[in-house]
């Protein structure tokens, strides 16, 4: 099963309002959702910084940052 990941951060508002959106919205179910907490892994802190929350497909590509566009997500499973 693939996963889309995303990269938020602990305390970060924008990072708890991308996941409540995503949880409400349906589009990706629970269980294809990987959570990661960039303060786990400094290598990741360094690569996104402050550019969170951060939604990925399973590939690794970005499909948006700061905040859910659903535009975007749904251009990208009408593509997948």
């Amino acid at each position: 099963m693939s996963e889309f990941v995303f990269y938020y951060r602990a305390g970060c508002s924008l990072c708890d309002a991308m996941h409540g959106e995503l949880m409400d919205a349906g589009l990706i179910p629970p269980e294809q959702l990987r959570c990661i907490d960039i303060d786990s892994d400094p290598l990741l802190v360094e690569h996104y910084g402050d550019k969170i929350p951060v939604l990925a497909d399973p590939a690794g590509e970005t499909i948006c940052h700061y905040f859910l566009d659903r535009e975007v997500l749904l251009r990208y499973f009408a593509k997948h």
